[in-house]
């Protein structure tokens, strides 16, 4: 886990004026930081017996503060080059998306390769992704690497397939269609090996700051050697270690668990891949997909290799970790992990806090599986926001009955499953207060959570996923790692109150969140702030 150089430069500063959301004091509205840590919460009338030896008052102006949000899945790199070059995630046709691609080819006549992201044909009236020869077109020739909007699938240019010998007999090659599987892994370490240490860092900046910007004190970086490359998570961790910003926890997808314990990661886990996605049809379902007859998706790890991994894992001390997203590739997860637990016991497996990602189609039996083990459940809410719903993808892909059962939050939450909100940017953008809202709403009412739970899962879930309970609540004795926001008036939830049913009433003892009802304006990060050290200020407007 990387962590700032010099954190909070060991200086004193009083917060006060505003409302500061801490369970230590539901009516608390001023904070004392020092050494990187919270070291009081209180009201504002005790907050002068603080003035005097502080190094710095900030008046919040009634303004909110809460602990800064992790999230808990997120691919860096890759979400710098979607904010500074190609992203086609609003591109509304086919027609536009290519006009996007030939004007961001233009604008980089230096670049040795593009990389672009976001396309998503099942929302295009042309209902197809762009074809080779178009790309080739476009790009005069150039390189071109395009993902799909969920990564799992890719559309390139001639003259980047020419720089991989032999891709053309991988799995996952068709002419003519989207690359997937072994073809897309060959072409995507070609791209990214292509680009150049200052775009990379550039990448990797503008990703930092954007979070920062947005309220997120920590990413957890999801990478591995099908995703990105060594070089690109060792550099990023330095990165981390060495500049202000939020900090990185990093795990890397490898059965290797000595390499990814070398390369400096917490866990052999993230995007091990049980399977692939939805979108791509690459996901491990038990029953065929309702859009495709008799396909069933790619199932990439067996029971037998998950148990092998959690086994590996458990006993190096390392966190172990899968993508699962289809009901069959989820299946074949637990029952991986229930074989580990036979070997090495329930308690040690318990202790591990290994982690799932996505875990989108659950059933009873894999809810409870996950409740017993212990196992994170590491999901983003804004998956069901974009393809949710009975007209979304996921009604397309799976029918209507099979995708109301779809990220099912509010029964692993029941069931005591630990959850860690994330983004998977560049798959969604980087949007904290989107993402609780989208739990809060979820397009099926039965799957809803309450705001404070969702709140819960993306601040303090985060740093649990990470096997640590001391922080993500603004306490003292906690890092100091909150946020400063400009919202509209606070609302409360009771603990046992369903989503629609709000209240305001103070004498509640819960600290209040903002209102984020759909309509709602959501909040405006004014200052972040990372183990003391401030990472981002709003200018001044």
């Amino acid at each position: 886990m990387s962590e700032s150089l010099n954190p909070g430069e060991h200086r004193t500063v009083l917060l006060r004026g505003g409302e500061v959301h801490s369970p230590a004091d539901p009516f608390a509205t001023a904070m004392v930081v020092e050494r990187g840590h919270i070291a009081w919460v209180g009201e504002e009338g005790a907050a002068d017996a603080f003035a005097a030896g502080v190094d710095e008052v900030i008046d919040l102006e009634g303004a909110l503060v809460t602990p800064a949000f992790v999230d808990a899945h997120v691919h860096t790199t890759a979400t710098g080059f979607a904010l500074t070059g190609l992203d086609l995630s609003a591109a509304a046709s086919l027609a536009e998306a290519a006009e996007l691609i030939r004007a961001h080819a233009a604008a980089r006549p230096g670049d040795r390769i593009l990389i672009g992201h976001g396309w998503d044909a099942s929302r295009w009236p042309e209902r197809r992704a762009p074809r080779r020869d178009e790309l080739d077109g476009l790009t005069g020739g150039r390189p071109l690497y395009l993902t799909r909007i969920d990564v799992h699938s890719a559309v390139v240019t001639t003259a980047l397939l020419d720089l991989v010998p032999g891709v053309r007999d991988l799995d996952g090659f068709r002419d003519g269609e989207p690359l997937t599987g072994d073809a897309h892994h060959a072409v995507r370490a070609a791209a990214f090996a292509a680009v150049s240490p200052e775009q990379r860092t550039g990448a990797q900046r503008a990703a930092r700051a954007h979070a920062a910007s947005l309220g997120i004190g920590t990413l957890h970086e999801c990478g591995g050697p099908q995703i990105s490359s060594e070089d690109d998570f060792t550099g990023l961790l330095d990165l981390a270690r060495s500049e202000p910003g939020p900090r990185i926890v990093g795990y890397w997808a490898d059965l290797d668990v000595e390499r990814a314990r070398a390369l400096g990661a917490l866990g052999a886990a993230g995007d091990l891949f049980a399977d692939g996605s939805l979108g791509s049809h690459t996901a491990c379902l038990h029953e065929p997909y309702a859009d495709s007859a008799g396909l069933t998706g790619s199932a990439h790890l067996d029971a037998d290799t998950v148990a092998a991994h959690v086994v590996a894992c458990t006993e190096a001390g390392l966190q172990a970790g899968f993508h699962a997203i289809g009901d069959a590739a989820v299946t074949a997860v637990t029952d991986g992990v229930r074989a580990a637990a036979e070997k090495l016991g329930l308690a040690r497996i318990r202790a591990a806090r290994h982690r799932v990602e996505h875990a989108e189609m659950l059933t009873p039996e894999t809810i409870a599986a996950f409740a017993e083990f212990g196992l994170t459940a590491s999901v983003q809410p804004a998956f069901d926001a974009l393809w949710g719903g009975e007209e979304g993808m996921y009604a397309e892909r799976l029918g209507a009955e099979r995708a109301r059962t779809l990220n099912p939050y509010a029964a692993l939450l029941r069931a005591g499953v630990p959850l860690a909100f994330g983004s998977d940017s560049p798959v969604t953008p980087l949007d904290p207060w989107g993402t609780v809202r989208a739990a809060a709403f979820h397009r099926t009412p039965e799957h809803r959570v309450s705001v404070r739970a969702a709140f819960t899962a993306h601040t303090r879930g985060g740093w649990r996923a990470t096997g640590r309970d001391d922080a993500g609540t603004l306490v003292p004795g906690a890092p100091a790692d909150y946020a400063v926001w400009r919202t509209g008036d606070l609302v409360v939830q009771a603990p046992d109150d369903r989503v629609a049913r709000w209240s305001t009433d103070p004498r509640s003892g819960t600290p209040g969140l903002p209102d984020l009802s759909p309509g709602a304006d959501l909040p405006v990060c004014l200052r972040t702030v990372v183990h003391g050290q401030t990472v981002f200020v709003r200018p001044n407007e």
